[in-house]
């Protein structure tokens, strides 16, 4: 069952979803872990890329997901507000921070060292309270018929300059381009972020609510750049064809805010730490079923070791930026006030 998730829903944070018909209880994961043969899921990700790789889990599983839809950073601010009481098992989020943030509030269980284990150190959490997924780079989309690859710029720091004022998009509601500000701040610090924040906003960024928006727009000439995440840009040339694309991708240099990894991830709530159920999807998750439709689905790097990145793009480590520690993107209010003080949300 797939059920839309509104901002109206969110304030009044009281409804309680009921579960969907249990199918027959599937065996415990852990010791002591116990199954009712369904769960509750909040998916900060796309119904549209998510709900098939649910309904493929469902179909090997025999466990009945009920899922609640929406942004990642609105429905972090949910669980926060429902506490104990949320009817939620797992917490799939876009991003690290929304991730970082609930741990901090001691809302996820600790997960089992073979589910963490299975994902590199640097793509997961620090303390096993979540676990990556999938990996992410952060990109700048621009118009070929507008520029050239090499005009592209190389830093985040140049849509400062007055000559990109009204030509390039942003997503600021997003919680990719949240944990992207979260990352500036961690590695510039409050006063640079706080400059490029504000400079930004008063170079007239045209405002998109996501990421798929900001590259429409590059593509249809509207703007000359935005910024985003790789994923897309692969999934519109899979379906127009790569020789039809006006808008290309071009990776900001290694090291800068702008050229961040970052995952995608899940947590299980602490109210759920003897969930079988919820346990075997996060399992499912970093397991190579799922890793491999990350990859011909969604476009997005595996994070287990046998499954091979989607093809044309760069190597996940050339990416990396070293200073960046994923687990210190967990200071998500404080982005989300940064951004609210310069009128961006």
């Amino acid at each position: 069952m797939r059920i839309p998730l509104s901002l109206a829903a969110l304030v009044a944070g009281a409804t309680v979803l009921a579960l969907a018909g249990c199918t027959q209880a599937a065996e415990p994961t852990a010791e002591g872990a116990t199954s009712d043969g369904a769960f509750t899921l909040y998916s900060g990700r796309d119904e549209a890329l998510i709900q098939p790789l649910i309904d493929q889990f469902e179909e090997t599983s025999g466990i009945s997901v009920e899922v609640r839809y929406g942004n990642t950073a609105e429905l972090g601010a949910l669980l926060l507000e429902e506490g104990d009481a949320t009817p939620a098992q797992v917490f799939l989020a876009q991003d690290a921070g929304a991730l970082g943030a609930l741990a901090n509030a001691d809302l996820f269980a600790t997960l089992p060292a073979e589910t963490t284990d299975a994902v590199p150190v640097g793509f997961t959490s620090t303390d096993d309270t979540w676990v990556g997924v999938t990996g992410r780079a952060r990109v700048i989309a621009y118009d070929s018929e507008a520029m050239s690859a090499a005009e592209v710029p190389t830093s985040v720091d140049a849509f400062t300059d007055p000559a990109w004022a009204g030509k390039f998009g942003i997503a600021p509601t997003n919680a990719s381009f949240q944990a992207f500000v979260t990352a500036y701040r961690v590695l510039n610090g409050e006063e640079a972020a706080d400059e490029w924040v504000a400079a930004i906003a008063a170079n007239s960024p045209v405002i998109f609510d996501n990421n798929r928006a900001i590259l429409a727009a590059v593509n249809d000439g509207v703007i000359e750049a935005g910024l985003l995440n790789h994923y897309y840009w692969f999934a519109m040339a899979a379906e127009t064809g790569e020789e039809n694309m006006r808008a290309q991708l071009s990776y900001p240099e290694a090291g800068d805010a702008g050229s961040i990894v970052n995952v995608a991830g899940a947590g299980l709530l602490a109210g759920a730490a003897e969930d079988a159920d919820a346990l075997e999807f996060i399992d499912y998750l970093v397991g190579a079923k799922a890793q491999q439709y990350f990859v011909d689905e969604t476009f997005e790097y595996p994070l287990i070791a046998g499954i091979d990145a989607p093809a044309g793009l760069p190597a996940l480590d050339s990416l990396v930026n070293p200073d960046l520690d994923l687990a210190d993107l967990d200071t998500l209010e404080d982005t989300q006030t940064l951004l609210g003080k310069h009128g961006l949300i």
